[in-house]
């Protein structure tokens, strides 16, 4: 697990959010998604190495990312996506309990 799953895993308990960890959503293609809310039908990644040009950041690994977040929402899950600094920051889960006490995410700052 990396340090931005571990931190938002800390804050999710802090809120008392119910959650699973790395909980295979597609069985057949063997997905896994870093956290899963599957009362709200909502799965969470903390995607890593952005700025180090990992694997979500690089060619293959972004379209292989592509399949499986537009998979899960053809399959009725809501994807939200984070940095490292993201969670780090509270922005991760700010929106997340948004999107829990409202069922949705509003847009950000203009």
């Amino acid at each position: 697990m990396s340090k931005g799953e571990d931190a938002l895993a800390l804050m999710l308990r802090a809120y008392g959010v119910e959650f699973e960890r790395e909980m295979r959503f597609s069985p057949p293609r063997r997905w896994r998604a870093d956290f899963a809310i599957p009362a709200h039908r909502i799965l969470i990644e903390v995607e890593g190495g952005t700025w180090t040009a990992g694997r979500h950041s690089r060619g293959k690994g972004f379209d292989l990312d592509c399949e499986k977040y537009n998979t899960a929402t053809l399959m009725g899950w809501r994807v939200l996506r984070y940095s490292t600094g993201m969670v780090i920051s509270g922005e991760a889960i700010a929106q997340i309990m948004q999107a829990l006490q409202t069922g949705e995410i509003a847009n950000g700052p203009t």
